[in-house]
């Protein structure tokens, strides 16, 4: 199949670009770097002309309340592209439980996003995965002062870059699901107790204090972010770090 990969020269969209044309596909990556923009629209009927399948892996620049803006806009000009260009599948990645933590503008927005692509002409698939593994450190660097770490105890169900993206490659190569794939991590912990775990990995002497009002996850309720009945992937998150 051809599949165009939107997105397609970052963290995941790499991947799945490799993973796909691995298999045996012609996948395609477009991105702004090459003249593909999905806000004013330049470059995507040419993308996505003559593709079976789109995957759309672009993210908002922001995580603030401008990124609704971002997904109304880039999902109505991706679909019109997409439909002009006769393709048959379209495939989003979005967040295990985001339709549950509405306090953060971006979880909206992803929600916002997973609703345009439903409510619109052509089958579909949403892949939802739990935290990133290779998001950890960022996620301490909100929070971080001095020699402390300042995180809440929220539960996390962390996943490997490769094992989302070879879900993703694999959901694009398949028929539409018309619904939403849940993927995981095999393991969960507490985002407090994670913190500790990377920081002794490293050597690096910081001490992380539990604290339920520090950053962006604080404003999640119960262990909304993990799915034990989810795809789980292989990768444990000390696998990863060493």
């Amino acid at each position: 199949m051809k599949i165009a990969v939107i997105g397609g020269t970052g963290l995941i969209g790499s991947q799945v670009v490799k993973d796909l044309n691995a298999a045996g596909h012609e996948a395609v990556p477009h991105s702004q770097s090459t003249g593909v923009d999905v806000i004013s629209g330049q470059g995507l009927d040419q993308a996505v002309a003559g593709a079976d399948v789109v995957v759309n892996l672009t993210n908002s620049p922001t995580f603030d309340e401008a990124s609704p803006a971002f997904f109304q806009t880039s999902m109505d000009n991706l679909l019109a592209a997409a439909r002009k260009g006769g393709v048959g599948h379209f495939v989003i990645l979005s967040i295990v439980g985001v339709d549950q933590v509405p306090e953060l503008d971006y979880y909206r927005a992803k929600v916002l996003q997973e609703n345009i692509l439903a409510a619109g002409p052509i089958p579909y698939s949403i892949v939802r995965a739990t935290q990133f593994m290779e998001f950890m450190d960022a996620t301490m660097s909100w929070t971080a002062e001095g020699d402390t770490v300042r995180l809440p105890a929220t539960p996390i169900q962390p996943i490997a870059s490769k094992d989302v993206a070879a879900a993703v490659a694999e959901v694009a190569a398949g028929a539409p699901l018309n619904g939403i794939r849940n993927i995981a991590g095999p393991e969960i912990f507490n985002l407090d107790e994670l913190g500790r775990i990377t920081l002794s990995h490293k050597g690096d002497n910081r001490t992380v204090v539990t604290d339920p009002t520090a950053g962006m996850f604080a404003a999640v309720k119960g262990d909304v972010l993990t799915d034990r009945d989810a795809h789980l992937a292989p990768t444990r998150y000390t696998d990863w770090l060493s």
